[in-house]
């Protein structure tokens, strides 16, 4: 094993170590607070990327993050399901909405742009029924999850670092989930069928059953993304967790970083939520979307200079020396 392949598996260990004993160490709470929201997008961005990686680029996610956040809040608030089992009720829904829309746009062979397009457009129709359906979701004004005080089993703590290692394990697991992806045969066949579709069908590769596994899984973990950020500020509504803007930043994240790469979809998640708090911390409300302008100008940049984003760029040419 040469040395760029021992760090490659080393500096991952040290990495998680030092992310266990973070809270540990006398530092702000509010530093806590922004790697906790950095580790839920991470679990976005990368469940979004077990789709986009295969050419499939979906700019509706946040109707599934939003399907996920909603089903369980409304669980626990009207009947009192504990959202530890209500979120999996949510990523039951959102993966019954992937497959329905998956299932309709493979069938007749929407892909590319339009394939694009239909999920931006699932994604407004999601935020507009939320709007409508406003005796019960809230609507436009959003929605507090009900406080229950302390009570683990419903997901309220009365330390918030508990979500600062909940989001971690989350996170954990979708970084686990793509590596079983890229040990399977579903890889192999989905990489095909982003080549050239035709041809990888001519060859005996099942495109609809191998598209419709992936947009469920991708869409299952977004929707528990969506779950813990709800729970995490006890409050939701279509602009946090299912308007456009948010189905727009989910791949936008990922791009930045590198969608191709397991840590890609991560670190673009960090630069973007470091920049939003870091502005918001030091303008307040003044400049409240400067940096929705200046990630959107980095993202244009890197699509025309670094397709494979920043952390796939810096891997393929440290990969040549």
């Amino acid at each position: 094993m040469n040395g760029a392949g021992k760090i490659g598996k080393v500096l991952p260990a040290v990495l998680f170590a030092c992310l266990i004993i973070l809270p540990m160490l006398p530092i702000s709470t509010y530093i806590i607070n922004v790697v906790t929201i950095i580790f839920i997008w991470s679990l976005v961005a990368t469940a979004w990327s077990f789709m986009g990686r295969f050419y499939l680029v979906s700019l509706g996610h946040g109707a599934f993050m939003g399907t996920g956040a909603y089903v369980t809040v409304l669980l626990f608030n009207h009947i009192g399901l504990s959202p530890w089992i209500g979120m999996f009720a949510g990523g039951a829904a959102a993966c019954f909405m992937g497959a329905v829309l998956g299932y309709a746009c493979f069938r007749f062979g929407v892909i590319g742009d339009y394939f694009a397009l239909v999920t931006l457009a699932v994604a407004e129709l999601v935020a507009l029924l939320v709007v409508a359906f406003r005796e019960v979701t809230g609507g436009s004004l959003g929605l507090t999850v009900k406080s229950v005080g302390t009570s683990p089993w419903l997901f309220q703590f009365d330390n918030r670092i508990y979500f600062y290692y909940i989001a971690l394990a989350g996170l954990c697991l979708v970084l686990f989930v793509w590596r079983l992806i890229d040990r399977s045969d579903m890889r192999k066949a989905l990489m095909a069928i982003g080549e050239d579709e035709l041809a990888a069908s001519s060859l005996g590769v099942n495109i609809i059953k191998n598209k419709m596994a992936i947009t469920m899984i991708s869409t299952f973990f977004t929707a528990l993304g969506g779950t813990i950020y709800a729970q995490y500020l006890l409050y939701i509504s279509p602009e946090t967790v299912c308007g456009v803007g948010v189905s727009l930043s989910i791949p936008f994240k990922a791009i930045l970083g590198g969608m191709f790469t397991l840590w890609g979809p991560v670190i673009g998640s960090a630069i973007i939520v470091s920049l939003e708090e870091y502005i918001r911390a030091a303008y307040g409300g003044t400049y409240t979307s400067v940096s929705q302008i200046i990630y959107g100008i980095a993202l244009l940049l890197l699509i025309m200079f670094l397709p494979k984003g920043i952390f796939g760029t810096l891997k393929e040419k440290f990969q040549k020396k």
